[in-house]
């Protein structure tokens, strides 16, 4: 008995691959990137050969544009537009940083061939940047001008939310589009999900990196942010938010890396302008010693729960085409939560779980071979439909 799902399925490959034959067509003069990985064969639908035809990326010149975005009274969300002189072809895409450094220092960096923003743009897409309130020039919560120890931890998901959703109406209302890809790293693809599993008339595509979705099991950080006077608890003791200068940004990068030799996985420039930037976006970074940016933490709070099996959303309740992914060597994610995330997608048309080889938390800063190759091609790909 085939079943609505696979039917759907069905459907959505093969308006994929008619949508992929015309982006070639129109994208057949510009170098093609290398493809390999696979789609979840649970949906009737056979992997990608590492031979299928790729999706291309042209190399047209690259603007950008920055918006203010209101969201709650009194809030207002940085997002930046990046496009490119093709025409965009392809679904608007959002990108969601996740707790660590905000949307500009994750995925525009000024280094030639890694801005993740101008790959998807010049690939046929028009592509969003923001950051949720507390990160970068988005407004900051009144207590982060405070001692972090005055509040508890700060920027919830739902307040998340609410900023991910003015900034999709306002890419709705700005393209034309009835529906927005959300593209979520880490902590991103948590608030992704929640919002989607709210809003499915909105969203187009969910794709989630590295993200935590609500499972029992062992997690590297528990220890770390664990209460040691009430086990199973979060320690708020840290208060509204947390400071981390240049080294504490590569720190995790640094430790997810299995070589003593970090430019085996990252060029240094790249390290360089990730730290650098994470930094001096936060507008009062030079008024400390070292230069640190605040982090907001209600992120990690939500995070300890999720992975001690507290769910803030169910993927039974996504009506949208989901891509989940994961980097082999991620210290954030755990092979549980996929393999949670992709039995609940019960009602997703379309579901497509992928781990990438040695491949870190930072994957999409890291070298081509090291996973950024594959992970911008597996999302590109996904997103004809």
């Amino acid at each position: 008995m085939v079943t609505n799902r696979e039917r759907m399925g069905d459907s959505m490959a093969m308006q994929r691959e008619q949508t992929l034959g015309r982006m070639v067509m129109y994208l057949g003069t510009v170098g093609l990137l290398t493809l390999g990985t696979g789609l979840n064969a649970a949906n009737g639908m056979a992997p990608i050969s590492s031979t299928l035809a790729e999706v291309p990326i042209s190399t047209a010149r690259i603007s950008r544009q920055d918006f203010r975005i209101e969201s709650d009274p009194g809030i207002e969300i940085f997002v930046r537009e990046v496009g490119s002189q093709s025409e965009a072809a392809g679904v608007p895409i959002l990108l969601i940083h996740g707790g660590g450094p905000g949307g500009l220092a994750s995925f525009d960096l000024e280094v030639p061939g890694y801005s993740l923003a101008a790959n998807f743009a010049q690939a046929g897409h028009s592509v969003y940047v923001m950051n949720v309130r507390g990160w970068e020039s988005s407004t900051r919560p009144e207590g982060l001008d405070e001692p972090a120890a005055n509040n508890p931890p700060l920027v919830t998901s739902e307040a998340a939310v609410r900023d991910i959703g003015a900034v999709v109406g306002w890419i709705r209302d700005r393209t034309a589009q009835s529906q927005v890809a959300l593209v979520g790293w880490a902590t991103g693809g948590h608030w992704a999900g929640l919002y989607t599993s709210q809003n499915n008339e909105a969203i187009s595509h969910l794709v989630m990196l590295n993200s935590l979705y609500g499972v029992n099991a062992p997690w590297p950080l528990t220890e770390r942010f664990e209460d040691p006077d009430h086990p199973g608890r979060f320690n708020p003791d840290g208060g509204a938010y947390r400071l981390v200068d240049y080294d504490g940004f590569l720190r995790g990068w640094d430790h997810s890396i299995p070589v003593d030799d970090k430019t085996q996985w990252r060029d240094p420039a790249v390290a360089d302008a990730y730290a650098r930037r994470a930094v001096e976006l936060d507008p009062t970074s030079k008024t400390r010693t070292p230069p640190s940016a605040r982090i907001p933490t209600a992120y990690r709070e939500e995070s300890f729960n999720l992975a001690q099996g507290y769910r803030y959303w169910s993927a039974e309740d996504i009506y949208t085409p989901t891509l989940g992914l994961r980097g082999e060597l991620d210290f954030w994610s755990r092979p549980e939560d996929l393999s949670a995330l992709e039995t609940d997608l019960i009602n997703a048309p379309v579901v497509e779980i992928v781990t990438i080889p040695d491949a870190t938390h930072y994957l999409f800063n890291d070298r081509p071979e090291r996973g950024r190759h594959q992970f911008v091609q597996t999302v590109l790909a996904f997103l004809i439909d």
